[in-house]
């Protein structure tokens, strides 16, 4: 299957759910948040982006069915008979959304045998897109419109310059810090804070070298963003050196994991992980 013609119509979608979403991000009253059983936050803009996606992924491939983070638990059940499907996050960065500062994103894969082959990753409040087919090696970065289209390429690490890691602005967790130190003792590190799969996507574009994940995310918070990376020649792996893969594990929770743009370097070692 010729996976590239469906990009231009992913990113249409992605960038009609973005609209949707400032819509009511734009709105002058605060947004009103719910919070489901896990606790995580629930808004308008959420289930808005995920009615429109999911309408419009029925319309372009019937035939492949879609998870959602807002899919209901029956759909999600489901999920163990599929070996290829749609795996959406709506509104990535929900906590980024409340907070308004434009980090979040709406993310969309197309997952192939437990490994994502299409992504794209639109930031609607910077309307700026990314895009990518990991199994032919084709990303980019846009705007929405498909205007000032950049090819994307991740960076080998540089021996005379800081590593540049990205951490996450909202989900930091504190077993965390050991490896942030351990990195420190070889090499000096910049760090910046940035929410969403915005992480994954700085890395894909060269403007970062490492994000480092552990504690709770889920699979659609990962999949659009690693087929970006991916096919801009970076890599996602879990601590044991094994790609990030997807509809594998009883649950949706991913495991810790490392993003990076050079894929020759030795992470494991440098970490002190069991690879």
């Amino acid at each position: 299957m010729d996976l590239t013609p469906l990009l231009p119509q992913l990113t249409h979608i992605a960038v009609e759910a973005g609209e949707a979403i400032l819509s009511i991000y734009d709105r002058s009253h605060p947004v009103q948040v719910q919070h489901k059983a896990d606790t995580t936050p629930l808004t308008e803009a959420d289930l808005a982006a995920h009615r429109l996606i999911c309408s419009s992924l029925e319309r372009l491939c019937p035939e492949i069915p879609i998870l959602s983070e807002e899919s209901s638990p029956a759909q999600i059940e489901q999920r163990d008979q599929w070996s290829r499907y749609w795996l959406v996050d709506p509104l990535d960065g929900t906590k980024e959304f409340i907070k308004r500062n434009g980090e979040f994103t709406v993310n969309i894969a197309l997952i192939d045998k437990h490994q994502p082959m299409l992504g794209v990753v639109y930031a609607p409040a910077i309307d700026t897109l990314y895009a990518g087919c990991a199994k032919i090696g084709i990303a980019y970065k846009s705007n929405g419109k498909g205007q000032r289209q950049l090819p994307l390429k991740s960076r080998s690490l540089a021996p005379f310059r800081p590593l540049s890691l990205v951490v996450s602005r909202s989900h930091r967790d504190s077993t965390l810090d050991p490896y942030i130190e351990r990195l420190r003792q070889l090499m000096p590190v910049s760090e910046t804070p940035m929410g969403s799969s915005l992480k994954l996507c700085l890395i894909a574009e060269g403007a970062a070298d490492l994000h480092l994940r552990t504690g709770t995310t889920s699979e659609w918070d990962t999949a659009a963003a690693q087929a970006v990376l991916e096919a801009a020649g970076g890599q996602v792996i879990d601590f044991h050196g094994k790609a990030l893969s997807y509809n594998e594990r009883e649950g949706l929770i991913n495991p810790d994991f490392i993003a990076t743009g050079d894929r020759v370097f030795d992470w494991g070692q440098c970490l002190g992980l069991e690879t």
